[in-house]
């Protein structure tokens, strides 16, 4: 078994792979935005949008952050979980 270098280790393939993989992933979830006819500027305003309404908040913004945080990792710690659990099946590369 070769011994993988750091920048793999770190990638978690070689870096043509991991190019390779993104792109089709980049690919999907653009086709499924533009499908729910959302646009990059979109969400690029979204997003100052929500930096502008935390500015403004002042001292409320810590909770509201925090409620965004709770929120979002609602979905991604389980997501994420699932996966490790996955990628543990697989066995070590």
């Amino acid at each position: 078994m070769a011994s993988k270098n750091a920048l793999e280790d770190f990638l978690g393939g070689t870096p043509l792979n991991v190019a390779v993989r993104l792109f089709f992933v980049s690919l999907v979830v653009g086709a499924l935005l533009m499908w729910l006819d959302i646009r990059p500027m979109d969400i690029i305003r979204g997003i100052q949008a929500f930096f502008d309404r935390i500015y403004r908040l002042g001292f409320d913004a810590v909770r509201e952050l925090a409620s965004y945080v709770v929120a979002g990792a609602a979905i991604v710690i389980p997501a994420w979980f699932v996966l490790r659990l996955l990628n543990m099946g697989g066995g070590r590369r």
